[in-house]
Parts: structure tokens; C-alpha cells; sequence
């Protein structure tokens, strides 16, 4: 008995010795990466980091954190974030966010308030921690600009997945329920009526080929960068207006596309209304884009469903027969 209690002992003093080691690394890691995004002219900061969890578990807290890179313009911050791991595991992590939380544009700001917003991330248990998988979900969920209009969701889910084999190509899927959007008024449509008010589906489905895997220096040096993106499939339907997206872009080192994604769409019209309603396509791109794909529908038999290729090519970009113009420059920053 007495070797069986020394021994007890003895295995309670070094498991309390590793999770405090396990702590201090923590701390010092997270404060390290603090400071070298300060280095780098961010505003990176909080006003305290608690790490508790003893004995298995290794839970840091930040208070009041806030990050701003000057580069992207992009910023957040939020009353509190949580970071948990299990200390025999340190490699598969669960974040929470609070309630309410805030992020930045050069656009817009966005206040989102959320419940149980979580994710649980998976690496290799490797220095540079290749990401392996990575889950968010989060319950319902309030986005209000700086003019007070609101989108809200029932729920989302988002998924990133390593493929095998593959050690920079990732599968990412989306899905939002119950999407209703911020719109001042109810557009009648040729399909009669007002839209309803939350989209029956938004959800995509794809994977990215990057020239490099997702890891620590992805946050800290240079982002990967896609090379290849196929999407197997993105879809809106809203009411009686469906959009549907498919297709493979290869991607250049100066992120310009080349390829063609599939476009189909019912009730197409009324999408080009809507988009014009929201400010998303001026009126005269509106009212081009309909004349072109008004003889394209036509030829199909079928006026008010297409079934088009977006062609990117040369630099440009064009639906159908119609150009709209440079291609989008995909690249990461």
C-alpha cells in the first residue's frame, strides 16, 4: 500500500507538473504572437488572458480582446474569446465566441450577435500544425450595419476538410438557415407576389488547391494561396428564384482566373430586378445584361430559365455572349 500511495503521489506531482508547463507555453505562446503582430503595425491587444483547467484541460480567456491589421483594413473585436484544449491533446482545440461580437470593412461595420457560436479545430500534431479539419456552428444570428438594417439566420454550419493525399487542398462547406436578408421594401416580381422572407436555401460545396499548406505561418507570414478552386456546386433558391453555380477556375500567381463555372437560373429577370433593387448592378449594366440574356433564354426555349457558362479568360470575364468586364484578382491578403 505504501508503494502504491508513493507511487500515486509521485505520478499526481509530474502530471501537475506538465500541465503547468503546458500552461506557461500557453501564455507565453499567445503573448508572443501578440507582440508580433504589434511588430508588424496591428493593434493586437487585450486587457487580460486567464488559463485555467487544471488538471486536464488547458482553457485560456481573453478579455476585451480587439485585432486590427492596417493592411486588409480588416478589424474585430468582442467583449471576450475563448480558446479550450485537452492538455494531453493539444493539437485539437474548441474556440467560443461571445453573444455579441464586432467586425470591421473598408466598407461597413457589422455588429453580430449570435448564439453558441463555436468551432472545433483539428491540426497535425506537428511544429508548424497543418490544419487537419476545422468545424463552426453557430445557432441564431443578427448582423446590423452602421444603418441599422439587420439579416438574420436561423443557424449556419461551415466545414474545412484536408483532402487525402493532398497536403494544400482543402474541401470547404457552407450552409445558412433560414437567411433573411435586410431589405427595405418587398419587390413585386413577374412571378407574382413579394419574395419571402427567408431564402429556402443558400449552401456551397468546393475545394481549393493552394500553393501552400494552412498553418501557423499562414497566420503569421504570407497567406496560401488558391491555385485551383472547383465548385461542385453553390445554390440560392428564394421563393421562386433559383441560382445554381458549377465549375472549375485555375488560378495564376497574380490571382487572375481562367476557366468557366455553369450558371443556371430560373425566374432570371427577377433576379437582375432584385440585384438592381439592392444597388448590387447599377442600371445600365442591368438593363445590358437582360438584352443579352433575353436572346440566350430565348434560343434555349425556355425565356425565363438559363443554363450559361461564365467564361474567365484573358483577364475578362463574361456571361454568355455578354462581357462585364476585368476578372476579379483572387488572391488572399
Amino acid at each position: 500500500m505504501k508503494r502504491l500511495l508513493i507511487i500515486i503521489i509521485v505520478a499526481g506531482l509530474g502530471w501537475s507538473a506538465y500541465w503547468y508547463a503546458a500552461m506557461i507555453g500557453t501564455r507565453n505562446g499567445f503573448e508572443a504572437w501578440f507582440e508580433a503582430r504589434r511588430a508588424e503595425g496591428w493593434q493586437a491587444e487585450y486587457t487580460d488572458l486567464a488559463i485555467r483547467g487544471f488538471p486536464n484541460r488547458v482553457d485560456a480567456t481573453f478579455e476585451r480582446p480587439a485585432l486590427a491589421d492596417p493592411e486588409t483594413g480588416l478589424a474585430w473585436s468582442a467583449p471576450f474569446f475563448q480558446i479550450f484544449a485537452l492538455s494531453y491533446r493539444p493539437n485539437h482545440i474548441i474556440a467560443a465566441w461571445p453573444e455579441t461580437q464586432r467586425l470591421s470593412t473598408p466598407l461597413a461595420h457589422y455588429d453580430i450577435a449570435s448564439k453558441e457560436m463555436r468551432a472545433s479545430l483539428v491540426t497535425e500534431a506537428a511544429p508548424s500544425l497543418p490544419l487537419e479539419r476545422m468545424n463552426l456552428v453557430a445557432g441564431a444570428m443578427a448582423i446590423t450595419t452602421d444603418d441599422d438594417a439587420i439579416t438574420t439566420l436561423d443557424g449556419m454550419q461551415a466545414a474545412v476538410t484536408r483532402l487525402p493525399g493532398a497536403p494544400s487542398a482543402y474541401r470547404f462547406a457552407v450552409n445558412a438557415d433560414g437567411l433573411t436578408p435586410a431589405l427595405p421594401d418587398r419587390a413585386g416580381l413577374r412571378t407574382g407576389g413579394a419574395l419571402p422572407r427567408r431564402l429556402d436555401a443558400l449552401r456551397a460545396d468546393l475545394e481549393v488547391e493552394f500553393d501552400a499548406a494552412w498553418d501557423l505561418s499562414a497566420l503569421s507570414e504570407a497567406r496560401p494561396q488558391p491555385r485551383r478552386i472547383r465548385l461542385r456546386l453553390a445554390e440560392a433558391r428564394w421563393g421562386q428564384l433559383e441560382l445554381k453555380l458549377a465549375g472549375t477556375l485555375d488560378v495564376d500567381r497574380n490571382g487572375r482566373p481562367t476557366g468557366r463555372l455553369t450558371v443556371k437560373a430560373q425566374n432570371w429577370r427577377d433576379i437582375l430586378t432584385l440585384a438592381r433593387d439592392l444597388g448590387w448592378i447599377g442600371p445600365t449594366w442591368g438593363t445590358r445584361l437582360e438584352q443579352g440574356l433575353s436572346l440566350v433564354a430565348q434560343l434555349s426555349g425556355n425565356p425565363e430559365t438559363l443554363d450559361i457558362p461564365l467564361d474567365f479568360t484573358a483577364d475578362r470575364v463574361s456571361l454568355g455572349p455578354v462581357p462585364l468586364g476585368p476578372a476579379p484578382v483572387l488572391r488572399l491578403r
